[in-house]
């Protein structure tokens, strides 16, 4: 019996990513206040891959509550500056001022995913990636927002590494999917081991 697959998550990168790796899945994207949330688990004082791994499972969680015996996939990413979280830029300013401060220094993102099956976890993990932001001038700042920002206002951290992202780094040390959000090698493996996909 084909056991069925459900992304909870309406990430466009994250569903193109399955769909390239010959999944057949279905998309059902969680109403989750993931502000409260995370602002809860801020206020506990919770670690930044906590925090991924809680929002990845709270989505996954309330999706398979309404399918039973799909494998529903959660995800989340968040980026970890000094132990402060940056989130997605809510205008072009934000996003100047995240990319100010993270210019020249180091930070990680970390990747969340998490599946239920039936309203229990079955598997987790979290993926990290560390990366440095060279030097950019102030005038490539700031032409790079306006060029860019339609696209990176959908983006922790006001940038995409698929796109013109890539120019702001001088180094990234971790599986490129990560970057993207979703933690891919070590899901399909999962999938297979559990005869889910051909193995």
């Amino acid at each position: 019996m084909t056991v069925p697959i459900i992304l909870a998550s309406g990430s466009r990168i994250r569903a193109e990513l399955l769909r390239n790796a010959g999944l057949e899945f279905e998309i059902s994207v969680p109403r989750v206040d993931e502000d409260s949330i995370k602002a809860a688990l801020l206020a506990e004082d919770a670690p930044p891959r906590d925090i991924a791994d809680a929002l990845a499972e709270m989505k996954a969680r309330k999706i398979s509550d309404k399918h039973p015996g799909a494998m529903v996939i959660g995800c989340d990413q968040v980026l970890d500056f000094n132990r402060t979280l940056l989130s997605k830029p809510q205008t072009p300013e934000e996003a100047e001022t995240q990319l100010a401060a993270l210019r020249g220094n180091r930070h990680s993102l970390l990747s969340a995913a998490v599946i239920y099956q039936d309203g229990n976890p079955v598997w987790r993990h979290v993926g990290q990636v560390r990366l440095r932001m060279r030097s950019f001038s102030d005038a490539y700042l700031s032409g790079y927002i306006v060029r860019n920002w339609e696209s990176i206002r959908h983006a922790v951290g006001a940038y995409k590494l698929e796109e013109e992202g890539v120019r702001l780094f001088s180094i990234i040390d971790g599986d490129y999917f990560n970057v993207l959000g979703i933690p891919l090698l070590e899901l399909l493996n999962f999938l297979a081991l559990r005869g889910v996909i051909e193995q």
